[in-house]
């Protein structure tokens, strides 16, 4: 595993074309700009195949939900997507289930024994008063990085915008790093409609009090990626994409795609090249 590991290390750092005019991406480790990959159980040949083709443009991979919890070669999933220098975390429902049942400190000593720098911190299934989980994000940026999630998993739980903004703020002055807005893996939720459709005042109104910067919008469908680009340019942070949607999405961020193409791309006269 590890000479293959190398292998794919060196492939998947080769240089890429730079004969076209492209919005200029920042170098890993980004701020902004992050690619956040969930990954759902896909086995070693799987992630191998994925880190070959795509490894420069993912910031990080989560095992989504409780996945880590029951895979059987965990140990050498986690080294392989560890020696490409690609960040790895959890996904929050195992952090849920932890507390639910009163194992956080042995979910902190599960996350030191993989060297996990990172971890996510969630509600979207069970719910934690917004006091007490400050607390686990104080408690956990001691020794880990922070992502914490706001919104719920459930779509008829609509969050109005100013709980949003109240919950970010005090997450993010708790400790977190970064803020995920929470969308569900089928992207129907949080701050999308049942229908996948975007709730754009709510997005609206929480970058009036929240840097966007800040924020990882989880975007599993294409619509809602080229909506957000559109919105706030190629460095804004996107989650719960696909392992299979990744060049996909770097596609859309460079305007490689239709989707995105005139976003990018014009003359001095504010007309498409190509017209």
């Amino acid at each position: 595993m590890a000479s293959t590991a190398k292998i794919n290390q060196e492939i998947a750092t080769v240089n890429l074309p730079t004969f076209l005019e492209l919005p200029e991406r920042t170098r890993k480790p980004r701020n902004s700009g992050i690619t956040h990959v969930i990954d759902r159980g896909i086995g070693l040949r799987q992630a191998e195949d994925l880190l070959e083709t795509a490894a420069n443009f993912i910031d990080f991979i989560k095992l989504g939900w409780g996945t880590s919890y029951v895979t059987q070669n965990l140990p050498e999933k986690v080294s392989l997507y560890q020696s490409f220098g690609i960040q790895l975390c959890f996904g929050g429902t195992l952090f849920e289930v932890a507390v639910l049942q009163n194992k956080f400190d042995q979910f902190r000593k599960y996350l030191q024994k993989f060297n996990m720098k990172y971890v996510e911190v969630s509600v979207g299934s069970v719910h934690i008063p917004l006091d007490k989980k400050c607390w686990y994000i104080e408690e956990l940026a001691k020794d880990f990085v922070v992502l914490s999630e706001v919104g719920s998993k459930d779509p008829n739980q609509i969050m109005p915008p100013y709980i949003w903004i109240k919950n970010i703020q005090a997450e993010l002055a708790a400790g977190a790093w970064k803020i995920i807005a929470e969308a569900r893996e089928s992207g129907t939720a949080g701050i999308y409609r049942k229908d996948g459709e975007i709730r754009f005042g709510l997005i609206d109104e929480i970058i009036t009090q929240i840097d966007f910067n800040d924020l990882i919008f989880e975007t599993p469908k294409k619509a809602q990626q080229v909506w957000l680009i559109d919105k706030f340019g190629h460095s804004v942070n996107l989650g719960n994409i696909a392992v299979n949607d990744v060049i996909s999405l770097e596609t859309l961020r460079l305007g490689l795609r239709s989707d995105t193409l005139e976003t990018f791309h014009k003359n001095s006269q504010n007309e498409s090249m190509f017209s």
